[in-house]
């Protein structure tokens, strides 16, 4: 083949007639070829479907990992399925003898060079989406990556990139007093894209080695947010001065910005300063029991804005953080997790109460979450008008569990014992005293 762009080609190829036999059978390859393409790649696509339905109608969810990999091998299937038939109907054109120079197969060789070009980009998307499984916004915007690529790829091959970035060049938009072009615009965006999406890579690596690490928890989570925020920062710097544009009009936009912060968004960066507060601090933690205003649960997130409460029975509260540092906050878990659960019972007036204590401290210690230190132990907490008032106190290690279950199930078995030992636990009972009665009064009355 000769140098010429592979558009001209087309353009020759096209005006001496697809009516040739050469150029009519290279039209049918094309068709076999796409749509072979198309029906075993859409063969793949619904039995990875069929797959991941069969994951979750078992109960397993499918792996990231799991996932990316049936998805890329699907995208895959497409231009690597197409160019292996059109490769094979180039042999098989050469074979018959229809091929008989170079000239022939013009058509056929772009539309091999394109596909290939597709197979290509998708093959290095699914290889950074492999490596950067952790950034969202590569699964995002893959497909128009790609397509963007793809696209920029087919103009080169087709001689007019050159015509287009030259369009790009002499158009300019007037941004201010500074005329920008719209190439400037573009090559813009995409360093600053690849600049932040390297950014994202960094900071997740970063942030996985720092779960691993021993640190403090809050530590770890501070440590991970700062650093991603530096590197995004490092990124947006970078992006803007690799193509020549003046920094210091971002001196303007940050006194805007903290202008806007100062008037508008004053609760907003509170929560996000009292966030780092609550981080640095460390008076909460990941796991930790609280009780805050009305709600009350075990520390699930805590993020820049809000923390995330669970409660014991499943619901999840999103408070500000603004409202953990400038409210009273109950943490059972601050210093030691060790809490006590509280069991009160009555008994009657003329019942042992060594040994309906003991049979308190036996039935509360049988309990598996029971702590053996502190230990067990029972008291009387007052004489109530039908009875004793005891209470029997044990230790657990676990609060985020719940201590409502403990409570029932130990005041059953306290139960049981108390009627086997026929220790009686008191109704409420009422003396009603007549101390004089005035006769009926008499017929003359």
């Amino acid at each position: 083949m000769n140098n010429e762009p592979l558009i001209r080609e087309l353009y020759t190829a096209v005006s001496e007639g697809l009516v040739r036999p050469q150029h009519a059978w290279t039209a049918a390859v094309v068709v076999v070829a796409l749509a072979t393409g198309w029906i075993v790649a859409s063969g793949m696509r619904q039995r990875v479907e069929r797959h991941h339905a069969a994951h979750k109608d078992a109960g397993n969810r499918p792996s990231e990992a799991l996932r990316v990999s049936l998805g890329g091998l699907r995208r895959l299937a497409f231009p690597v399925i197409v160019l292996g038939v059109l490769l094979a109907g180039k042999v098989v054109l050469h074979a018959l003898g229809v091929f008989k120079s170079a000239g022939d197969e013009r058509l056929l060789q772009l539309a091999m060079t394109l596909v290939a070009a597709m197979a290509a980009i998708r093959l290095v998307v699914y290889i950074l989406r492999g490596a950067f499984r952790q950034v969202p916004m590569l699964a995002n915007f893959e497909r128009g990556i790609a397509f963007l690529v793809w696209l920029v790829v087919a103009l080169r091959l087709g001689g007019a990139l050159t015509d287009v970035v030259d369009w790009l060049e002499t158009t300019t938009l007037q941004i201010g007093k500074t005329p920008v072009s719209l190439w400037t615009v573009l090559m813009g965006l995409a360093s600053l894209g690849v600049t932040v999406l390297v950014a994202l890579w960094l900071g997740s690596v970063i942030e996985g080695r720092l779960l691993k690490s021993r640190l403090d928890s809050n530590l770890r989570v501070v440590l991970a947010r700062v650093t991603r925020a530096l590197l995004l920062l490092l990124a947006v710097l970078i992006g803007l001065s690799a193509v020549g544009m003046d920094l210091t009009v971002l001196s303007v936009f940050g006194g805007a910005l903290g202008v806007g912060l100062g008037f508008g968004l004053q609760r907003i960066a509170s929560n996000y300063v009292s966030g780092f507060v609550l981080l640095l601090e460390r008076s909460l933690r990941l796991g930790d029991m609280i009780a805050v205003d009305r709600y009350q649960g075990v520390v699930a997130e805590i993020n820049t804005r809000y923390t995330v409460l669970r409660a014991l029975d499943g619901t999840e509260a999103i408070l500000p953080n603004e409202m953990l540092v400038s409210t009273p906050v109950t943490n059972f878990t601050y210093s030691d997790r060790r809490s006590r659960v509280a069991i009160k019972v009555s008994v009657a007036y003329d019942t042992d109460l060594k040994k309906a204590m003991a049979l308190l401290v036996e039935a509360a210690a049988a309990h598996p979450r029971a702590l053996k230190d502190p230990a067990v132990a029972a008291g009387i907490t007052g004489f109530g008008a039908d009875g004793i008032d005891l209470e029997v106190g044990l230790w657990i290690s676990d609060p985020e569990q719940g201590k409502g279950n403990i409570q029932t199930e130990v005041s059953q078995r306290i139960l049981e014992q108390f009627r086997a030992a026929d220790i009686e636990i008191p109704y409420p009972q009422r003396e009603i005293r007549v101390t004089q009665v005035n006769p009926p009064p008499s017929p003359g009355d």
